[in-house]
């Protein structure tokens, strides 16, 4: 092969390498900058013992987004959540995260990537600062990441001066605000709340949900927020999703989903004097 052939040949061969790798790269990058939702739920069927505890055909969680999950007593809501954390498993479909199957992953890694915070605090019998801590030290964080992560939650949360007390010398905003900071110092990419505030008092209740609102919309965690109370729901989401009879009946923001129900149950719902 002649010189001049050679260099034409290697200069070709370069060019299209370089296509396809800019094809590759281009590619990747819209991957990475979809706004594919964080996570969407397709044809679930869960059961508890015989009945279908819950049936949901579609539910997308926005990345960043707090999402309301409402609806009466014994509706799904919280079947819907510990499927999400994988404390329940589903007879049927499929939850896509980050637009992968979420079952393509360990229990293990897929619980690292969230964090479940319950109505029952359930603080071990530890100090507040090792209670916040427990969760690093399980991942293995170095023991001066832990001391920075921790003290800075436990700021952000408002218990820093509670740090050496006891799990159980606290008050019930005061244990829910550490069960905050245990659950959000571990940086999820989706937190669940499970009517976390429900037990509380009234003004209690209200200066955590203003602490946590700020909180999320600093941070952009995705969260979905389960709760029977209407205006909690209305106040902290920025989309509501409505279970009634185990299935889910509408889903939108929250002045789309108060004004036009989607059906007469979903109505009256909403009229009950409870709320």
């Amino acid at each position: 092969m002649s010189k001049q052939k050679r260099f034409t040949t290697e200069a070709t061969e370069s060019t299209e390498k370089n296509k396809e790798e800019n094809s590759v790269a281009s590619v990747r990058s819209v991957v990475e900058n979809s706004t594919i939702p964080l996570v969407e739920i397709r044809d679930l069927l869960v059961r508890r013992g015989e009945h279908p505890a819950l049936e949901l055909e579609y539910l997308s969680i926005e990345k960043g987004e707090v999402l309301a999950i409402v609806g009466p007593n014994g509706a799904g809501k919280s079947t819907l959540l510990l499927t999400l954390a994988r404390l329940l498993k589903s007879e049927k479909g499929e939850i896509i995260f980050k637009g992968q199957k979420a079952a393509n992953d360990s229990d293990t890694t897929y619980r690292r990537r969230i964090a479940l915070v319950l109505q029952d605090p359930l603080l071990f019998d530890t100090s507040v600062f090792e209670n916040v801590a427990s969760g690093l030290k399980f991942r293995g964080i170095g023991k001066d990441e832990i001391k920075r992560r921790v003290e800075l939650w436990l700021e952000r949360l408002g218990v820093a001066h509670l740090s050496k007390r006891r799990a159980g010398q606290l008050s019930g905003g005061e244990a829910q605000r550490v069960s905050l900071a245990r659950a959000l110092v571990l940086e999820p990419e989706l937190l669940l709340l499970d009517e976390p505030f429900s037990a509380l008092d009234p003004p209690t209740r209200a200066r955590i949900l203003d602490d946590l609102k700020r909180l999320l919309a600093e941070i952009q965690t995705t969260t979905v927020f389960v709760t029977h109370d209407l205006p909690e729901a209305k106040k902290m989401a920025e989309r509501i999703a409505v279970i009634i009879g185990n299935c889910l009946r509408q889903a939108g923001k929250p002045d789309e989903v108060f004004s036009y129900p989607a059906d007469n149950e979903v109505s009256a719902f909403f009229s009950e004097p409870l709320y």
